[in-house]
Order: C-alpha cells, then structure tokens, then sequence
C-alpha cells in the first residue's frame, strides 16, 4: 500500500533528511524543536519553484511561482529522530524598496493553530532587525493576514509598554520593534490604545488592558536572538557563497 511504499523509499531512497540552505535558527524548548532554514533560489531554484507550486494549492491569490529568484525562502520546520519536516514557509524579496520583508506566508493546514504564522512573523523582523532597517508586510494584505499581524503587533508593543518606565515616542517603538510607524499607529488605533488629547496623540494603556491582550494575543514561540545562527548574515553583506545541497 502507499504507506509500505513510502516506508521503503525513505528507508532505501530519500537521501535528505532536511531542507537544503543553511539552518539559521534553532529553538529548543522541553523535547520539541524547531528549525528555520534560509534558501537561495540562485541555488536552490528547481526546489523553491515546487515550493511555490505545493503554496498553490492552499493560497488561492498565489500565482508567481515562475520568477522566484528575487527572493529569499525560509523553510520553518519541526525536528526529530528522523529529521526535520517542513510545517510552512515565507518568502522575503532580496531587495525591497518598499521596506517589506515578508512577501508569502504559508503554514501547512495540519500545522496550523499551533503559533508558527506568528513566529515566521517575528523571524521576519529579526531579520529587519539585522539588516538594520524597518520592515513591513508586503501589499495588499488579506484580511486574515492583517488580523495574524495586528495580533503580534499589539502583543509585541504592550510588552515594550508594560517593561518600560517613563514617556516613550511612536519613533522609539519602531527603532525597537522595527516596526513601520504607520504600522504601530494603525494597531494602536485598532485596539483604542491611542488617544488625543491636548494638541497630540498619547498612548493609554490600563493595567487591564495588559492582562486582556497578554492572555489572548501571546504567541506559542518567541524569537530570541541567541537561537540564530552565529554564521547568519544579512544577504546585503554577504559574498554569497554556494548553499548546502543541490537542485
């Protein structure tokens, strides 16, 4: 049967047991662990094209699938004894004039509801951070793309919020979250945390506010800086070296 047959084609076959590119994060937490790996089209072009084509079958807008080399591809995977398997992508452009460093998400139906669309969020803006730049989903964004975005947007600025004494500007948000100010101000507004009053816009948020949006908005993972690959660098800096593995 089919099951027999994949069996005996992993065990006698399959000769890769991840992703090709290179891993550049790797999160451990209790037995569970998950991998990102960074792929290259320029290399990797035959596999980023299926990739785009397996993204068909779940995204009804997508359609380029054809031109992937300005891009970058960032495979999240779950790991274990026998490897690591892909639960969903996004793809980032090399080069974005518009400031946008996420262009396709994708989390596989099976592996939804179990946090990782907002930890390919947050791994989009650690790379942003890295780059040293701002960062900003590209345009149009869906209606449940924008609802996933605006909930790890809020979560991530009440946290600043919530650790930080004294008065803080939109600006200072946004060197710290990476954030585009519009982005901030637009959730912000979403969630009635801004208010004017006497001439200019003051952020207001009660400790119950806090507890309300900690609860429902805290996402399964969190990015943490340690977890990226110390051999990570922005593609901008890079002499781009070939990647592991082949076409």
């Amino acid at each position: 049967d089919t099951s027999s047959q994949l069996e005996r084609y992993l065990k006698t076959k399959c000769k890769r047991f991840h992703p090709p590119g290179e891993e550049v994060y790797r999160e451990k937490r209790g037995d569970q662990q998950v991998s990102i790996f960074e792929i290259d089209p320029s290399y990797q072009r035959i596999f980023c094209e299926n990739l785009c084509l397996l993204a068909k079958l779940f995204l009804d807008h997508k359609t380029l699938y054809y031109d992937v080399e300005p891009f970058l591809f960032y495979i999240i995977t779950e790991v274990d004894s026998n490897g690591a398997h892909m639960v969903g992508y996004f793809s980032k452009e090399k080069h974005s004039s518009e400031e946008y460093n996420l262009a396709c998400i994708l989390t596989l139906p099976c592996y939804q509801r179990k946090g990782y669309g907002k930890l390919m969020i947050a791994f989009s803006y650690e790379l942003s951070k890295r780059e040293g730049k701002l960062g900003t989903p590209e345009r149009p964004i869906s209606d449940l793309g924008l609802v996933s975005y605006r909930s790890y947007w809020v979560y991530a600025l009440l946290e600043i919020l919530h650790k930080h004494r004294g008065s803080i500007s939109i600006s200072e948000l946004s060197d710290m979250t990476r954030f585009r100010t519009d982005d901030i101000v637009k959730t912000l507004q979403a969630f009635n945390l801004i208010r004017y009053f006497g001439g200019q816009h003051s952020i207001f948020v009660s400790p119950k506010t806090l507890e309300k949006y900690f609860t429902n908005a805290k996402p399964n993972w969190v990015i943490a800086s340690s977890n990226v690959s110390p051999h990570y660098k922005p593609y901008s800096q890079r002499s781009h070296p070939p990647q592991g593995g082949s076409q």
